[in-house]
């Protein structure tokens, strides 16, 4: 399998037409299409160190949740991160491919998985109005009070901690890894009685409980890198012949 057919293969499970307007990802590093593919790097994130293991590892392939590019390269010269980034994996002839909103909002994606880890049931996809629902909303399996679902979801989701807004039992929740913020009108609005986010935002925070709503914030690292053993999984469904390493890569530390 060649890096431009691993690609094709996972564009079919998680097409463009659901990735947001604004999102910038796809395949963002290829020195090579036709190059085969051996090994690859599954990680949330492409940073510096994920850059270098690729490199200096042998790998074909970097695979991440979140794109590399986001803002327009200007110049391709070492003293910034990302062009450094990139000039590392184009010496080594590594690919970078992610697959950002539109596994948001795939069947199977981050948040379906980030439901299945709460146990949630009678699972259905919501969001704001005129976009594509990232989101899922569903029933626990039975009613437990707010503070217990959060020491549930910072044990579950191996979260450094939690941030909880709101009291009271708590069945019908709502889940959306990473930035969940413009998400808790919609969240409500699906009946929720709690939202699980990565980060909501202070403000917020403060407002959902006085809209009838609980707030959950359990860090973006914690609630979307479940998704890195699922991408795994795909890579060695297409060829098992291929080797897959998932690189951990949260690099911000609670004190």
């Amino acid at each position: 399998m060649t890096v431009k057919e691993l690609y094709h293969y996972l564009e079919e499970r998680f097409p463009r037409s659901l990735s947001a307007e604004w999102d910038n990802d796809g395949l963002s590093c290829c020195p090579d299409p036709g190059r085969e593919v051996r090994r690859v790097l599954v990680a949330l994130d492409l940073t510096e160190a994920v850059a270098k293991r690729a490199a200096d590892g042998g790998f074909d392939v970097v695979l991440t949740h979140h794109p590399l590019l986001f803002r327009g390269v200007k110049a391709l010269v070492p003293e910034q991160a990302v062009p450094r980034k990139l000039l590392t994996l184009a010496r080594a002839g590594v690919a970078a491919m992610a697959f950002h909103t539109r596994l948001d909002a795939a069947e199977g994606g981050v948040n379906d998985i980030l439901a299945a880890l709460l146990g949630l049931s009678h699972i259905e996809a919501f969001g704001p109005a005129e976009e594509v629902p990232c989101g899922r909303v569903g029933e626990l399996p039975e009613a437990m009070a707010a503070e217990d679902l959060a020491a549930f979801v910072k044990n579950k989701l191996h979260a450094p901690g939690v941030l909880l807004s709101g009291r009271g039992l708590v069945r019908r929740v709502a889940v959306l890894g990473g930035e969940g913020g413009d998400y808790v009108a919609a969240a409500a609005a699906a009946g929720a009685d709690l939202f699980l986010s990565g980060r909501i935002g202070y403000h917020r925070m403060l407002d959902g409980p006085e809209e009838g709503i609980a707030l959950l914030e359990a860090g973006h690292h914690a609630t979307e890198a479940p998704v890195c053993a699922h991408l795994a999984d795909l890579v060695q469904a297409a060829d098992s012949r291929i080797a897959v390493e998932v690189m951990p890569t949260d690099a911000l530390c609670l004190i």
